[in-house]
């Protein structure tokens, strides 16, 4: 994976189809591959699952985050 990013949406662009964490500010944890964003970091999330405190609530399939309740964007391992 590249480190030199010129854009903050590069990072997310290398990421596309890959699984990341993304957490919310309600606490919430969603797992995924990513399918999609555009500027406003909106979301699309395949195969999503979320949890909250390291539990899994429910699988979700996919889904749409708005971005203004994305806190933080995590590669997965």
């Amino acid at each position: 994976m590249s480190e030199n990013y010129s854009r903050p949406l590069d990072a997310l662009n290398e990421n596309r189809g890959k699984n990341v964490v993304i957490d919310l500010k309600n606490g919430a944890r969603f797992t995924g591959k990513l399918r999609a964003f555009d500027i406003h970091i909106n979301l699309v999330l395949d195969e999503a699952e979320e949890s909250r405190n390291g539990e899994i609530i429910r699988k979700c399939g996919t889904i749409f985050l708005r971005g203004d309740t994305i806190v933080v964007i995590c590669p997965s391992a």
